[in-house]
C-alpha cells in the first residue's frame, strides 16, 4: 500500500508497506534544513498497545564515544541522518503511525521543538483471499540480527527449542506457506507439481499426506543422470544431482511410482521449476505456487528466495498445460540419441504453444501472462532487458548467475540523468581474467547501483563478526542471491513485475525447463516485491562497499568504506550526501514520483 502524510514544516512524508516492510521518504525540498541533526522517529502499534522510538545504529560521538556491539540506541537521542528509511520489523496486517520529529541543536542539548510529521499505514496481510500473495524468506544469515539472536551458530549446533527459532527466523513464515498451499487441498482434488530439488523433508511429507487423504498428487522431478565417473576405474566420483537426493527422499517418503514422473530427457539442461498447480474438484477454484524456491533446507533457511501464491484460473490452466506437455518426458536423451536435436526442437515448440508471450511491452497484458521454457530465440530475454532499460524512474533486478550481455548492452549508454537501476547480485561482477571478451562495466555513470553478496568476516567499530548462508551449511554455490524477480516502475501508476524461476540469462530462456510470471499494473504485487528489494538490497550494498574498498587479505583487519564514519554528524553537514544528482537524492525522488496513494 502507499501512503503520504500532510506537508507540515515543509516536510511530506511518504510511505510504500509489504507484509513485514515499510521503506519511508521524506521530501524535504519546501523545508528549513539548515541546523537538522536527523529525525527521531517514534512508531505506534494500537494493535499490541505499544509506542516508542525506533532503535537506531549510528551514535553522536560526544554521547557515546566508544560504541561496541553491546551499544543500544533509539532515534530519540541519536536519529535518523537520512531522507530514506526502512522499518524490517512491522507485522503483516497491521495499522501502525509513524511520527518524524525533526531535530536541531546540539548532540548534548537536543532542540525538540519542531512539529512531527505523522503517517498512518497499514501492511499487506501474509495471507489473503487477493489475486497475489508474496513470502520472502530472511535471506540475510549474514547479519548483525543473527549473530546476536543465534550467535552466528549453524541451526543444528543449537539445542531446541533455539534451534527451531533459528529456522523459523531464517524461513520467515515460506516454508509454513508452502505447507498451506498443499493443506488447501482436499479429497478429490488434484495437485501437479514440478520441483527440481525435492529434498525438503516437512513439504515432501505433506505431498505424501495429501496423496493419502485422497488428493491426485502427481509430481515431476529432475531426475537426470549427470554423475561424474573416474574415466580410469569407472567408479562414481559425484553422484547425479538433485537426482540422487530427490529419489532418496521420495523412497524414504513412501511415494508410489505412479505418482513420481522423472524428467530424464535433455540431459544436458535442468528441470528448473518450482512449481504446484491446484484445483479442486469441483473445478471451479484454481490457484499456482511458484517463485524461485527449490524444496531444500537452503532454498528456505539460506540464500534469498520468494514463494508466489497466484490465484488466477487462466494463468493456471496455463501451468496445468505445461505440466502436462513436461509430464511425458519430452526432448533428446542425450548426444546418442539420432533424433534428438529434432525431439528438443519439437519441445520447444509445444512450449511455446502454451500462450502468446509477449515480445514488446505495449504487447503486455494488464494482468498476469506466464511464460514457459524452453523456447526458442532470445526474445524474452531481450524484452526482460528492455524492461530494465526502459523505466521512468526506476528498475531493480535480482541476478543469482551475474549480469547478461544484453542486460549490458541496453543499459551502457545511460548516462548519470537516466532513470535509477538497482542490481542485487550473488556476486561482484567485474573482469574475469580467462574471459577474451571485453568487459563492461555498470555503474555511477549509468545510473546503475549494484549490491552482491558479502558479510562482515571481521568486527567494525560497533559491528560484530558476520556469518552466511554458505558458512552455515545451509548453501553449497549460491549463498546469498537466489531469487529471480525485476521490477519496472515499481511505485508508478502501471508497475510490471517479473517473477519466476528462471535466472534471466540465455540457459533460462532456450535449454532449462522454466517458468515465470509477468505481472502488469497490480500495486499490492508490486509494493510487496519492492520493499523486500530494498531490504535485501540495502542490506547488502553497505557489505558490498565495505568489502570492495578494504580487498584486504584473509585475516586482515575490515576496512570501512571510503568517506564512512561510525558516527553520526554533529550538524547537518550530513545533508550535503543529498545534493541533486546524488544516489541518495534519487532515492527519494523515486517516491516523490509514486503513484496511486492509499486515503
Amino acid at each position: 500500500m502507499r501512503f503520504k502524510s500532510d506537508e507540515i514544516g515543509g516536510y511530506r512524508v511518504y510511505a510504500v508497506t509489504g507484509t513485514n516492510t515499510v521503506s519511508f521518504a521524506v521530501d524535504f525540498r519546501q523545508a528549513d534544513t539548515s541546523g537538522l541533526l536527523g529525525f527521531a522517529i517514534e512508531r505506534t502499534d494500537p494493535t499490541e498497545d505499544q509506542r516508542y522510538f525506533l532503535y537506531g545504529f549510528k551514535v553522536f560521538e560526544e554521547v557515546v564515544p566508544h560504541p561496541d556491539e553491546t551499544t543500544s540506541v533509539t532515534t530519540f537521542n541519536h536519529p535518523v541522518q537520512s531522507f530514506v528509511h526502512d522499518d524490517f520489523t512491522a507485522k503483516p496486517g497491521r495499522t501502525y503511525e509513524y511520527r518524524f520529529f525533526p531535530l536541531k541543536g546540539k548532540p548534548k542539548n537536543i532542540d525538540r521543538s519542531a512539529p512531527p510529521i505523522p503517517i498512518t499505514i497499514k501492511t499487506e496481510p501474509l495471507f489473503s483471499n487477493e489475486e497475489h500473495d508474496v513470502f520472502f524468506n530472511r535471506g540475510v544469515a549474514s547479519s548483525q540480527a543473527y549473530r546476536r539472536e543465534f550467535e552466528n551458530k549453524r541451526p543444528d549446533d543449537l539445542e531446541e527449542p533455539k534451534r527451531q527459532r533459528a529456522l523459523d527466523w531464517l524461513s520467515r513464515d515460506l516454508d509454513e506457506a508452502m505447507l498451506r498451499f498443499i493443506a488447501q487441498a482436499k479429497q478429490g482434488d488434484t495437485l501437479l507439481c514440478c520441483f527440481y530439488e525435492f529434498r525438503y523433508a516437512p513439504v515432501v511429507e505433506a505431498l505424501k499426506q495429501a496423496l493419502d487423504d485422497g488428493v491426485d498428487v502427481r509430481i515431476i522431478i529432475d531426475a537426470k543422470n549427470n554423475e561424474t565417473r573416474d574415466k580410469t576405474t569407472g567408479e562414481i566420483v559425484k553422484k547425479s544431482f538433485p537426482r540422487t537426493e530427490n529419489l532418496e527422499l521420495i523412497d524414504k517418503t513412501g511415494f508410489p511410482a505412479a505418482a513420481i514422473i522423472r524428467r530424464e530427457a535433455q540431459p544436458g539442461d535442468i528441470q528448473h521449476n518450482k512449481f504446484m498447480v491446484w484445483q479442486n474438484k469441483d473445478g471451479t477454484e484454481h490457484a499456482v505456487w511458484t517463485g524461485s524456491t527449490n524444496l531444500s533446507v537452503g532454498g528456505i533457511h539460506g540464500q534469498t528466495n520468494v514463494g508466489h501464491w497466484l490465484r488466477n484460473s487462466d494463468a493456471a490452466a496455463a501451468f496445468t498445460a505445461y505440466w502436462h506437455v513436461l509430464s511425458a518426458d519430452p526432448g533428446s536423451m542425450g548426444k546418442d540419441d539420432p533424433q534428438g536435436r529434432q525431439k528438443t526442437k519439437e519441445l520447444r515448440r509445444q512450449v511455446m504453444a502454451i500462450g502468446q508471450a509477449p515480445t514488446a511491452i505495449a504487447d503486455i497484458a494488464k494482468g498476469v501472462t506466464p511464460v514457459f521454457s524452453p523456447r526458442s530465440g532470445l526474445d524474452m530475454l531481450d524484452l526482460y532487458a528492455e524492461l530494465l532499460d526502459s523505466a521512468e524512474h526506476l528498475s531493480c533486478i535480482t541476478l543469482a548467475f551475474g549480469i547478461s550481455a544484453v542486460f549490458k548492452q541496453r543499459l551502457s549508454d545511460n548516462h548519470a540523468g537516466s532513470h535509477l537501476a538497482f542490481f542485487l547480485l550473488e556476486k561482484e561482477d567485474k573482469p574475469n581474467p580467462r574471459s577474451s571478451t571485453p568487459f563492461v562495466a555498470l555503474n555511477a555513470r549509468n545510473n546503475v547501483y549494484k549490491a552482491w553478496g558479502s558479510y562482515l568476516r571481521e568486527p567494525l567499530h560497533q559491528w560484530a563478526r558476520e556469518t552466511s548462508a554458505g558458512r552455515l551449511g545451509l548453501n553449497q554455490h549460491v549463498s546469498f542471491i537466489h531469487s529471480k524477480f525485476l521490477l519496472r516502475d515499481p511505485l508508478g501508476a502501471d508497475p510490471i513485475v517479473v517473477t519466476g524461476s528462471a535466472n534471466f540469462s540465455e540457459p533460462s530462456t532456450t535449454s532449462n525447463d522454466e517458468n515465470m510470471l509477468i505481472i502488469r499494473g497490480d500495486l499490492r504485487a508490486a509494493d510487496i516485491y519492492f520493499t523486500e528489494f530494498n531490504r535485501l538490497f540495502f542490506h547488502y550494498y553497505f557489505r558490498s562497499v565495505q568489502e570492495a574498498t578494504s580487498r584486504r587479505s584473509a585475516g586482515a583487519a575490515a576496512a570501512p568504506p571510503a568517506g564512512f564514519s561510525a558516527f553520526l554528524e554533529p550538524d547537518d553537514s550530513w545533508i550535503a550526501k543529498y545534493a541533486p544528482g546524488s544516489l541518495r537524492r534519487k532515492r527519494v525522488e523515486t517516491f516523490t514520483h509514486m503513484a496511486g496513494f492509499d486515503t
